[in-house]
């Protein structure tokens, strides 16, 4: 069970703080998204809490960084576009934070790729890219107590 106060990662809303524990009528966490705009109480229930994850700890995180460079881009492809931006907002939904940073890099790549051909992205493309990015820098800010500019300027520094 996770404690008040404690970070979680929220499969569709990402890092969330928890607020609170309620257990009327049956029992839920209080869950505040952090970087949201429109930030509103979420309701989970305790009863599906494995569908939630802690966030990565700090050493997980100057690791993660650390290794970026070196870090293989995923190679996943599928037949349709559709398909293939579904395959990888499951996985940012799903995945750790490490398969959150793996899948901005393969999109920035793939971005990068495409405009070497002077072609335009898909759309899904950056897409893809913007929620890894989004996701994993939020999720890195606060296990390095930190803010998600600054995470990703160590990205950068690293690069």
């Amino acid at each position: 069970m996770f404690e008040v106060g404690q970070f979680i990662v929220h499969p569709g809303q990402g890092v969330c703080r928890v607020e609170g524990v309620e257990s009327e009528p049956y029992e839920v966490y209080k869950l505040m998204p952090l970087h949201d705009r429109h930030a509103m109480v979420i309701r989970f229930p305790i009863a599906s809490e494995d569908r939630l994850r802690s966030v990565c700890t700090e050493q997980e995180a100057l690791d993660l960084i650390e290794g970026y460079p070196s870090m293989d881009v995923d190679t996943y492809t599928d037949r349709s576009g559709a398909l293939e931006e579904e395959h990888f907002k499951k996985e940012i939904k799903n995945g750790t934070c490490a398969d959150t940073v793996r899948i901005a890099k393969t999109f920035h790549k793939r971005i990068q790729d495409v405009a070497k051909q002077n072609k335009r992205p898909p759309v899904a493309y950056e897409r893809i890219l913007k929620e890894a990015r989004t996701r994993s820098l939020a999720e890195l800010a606060v296990a390095l107590s930190t803010t998600p500019e600054d995470i990703k300027a160590r990205f950068e520094a690293v690069e």
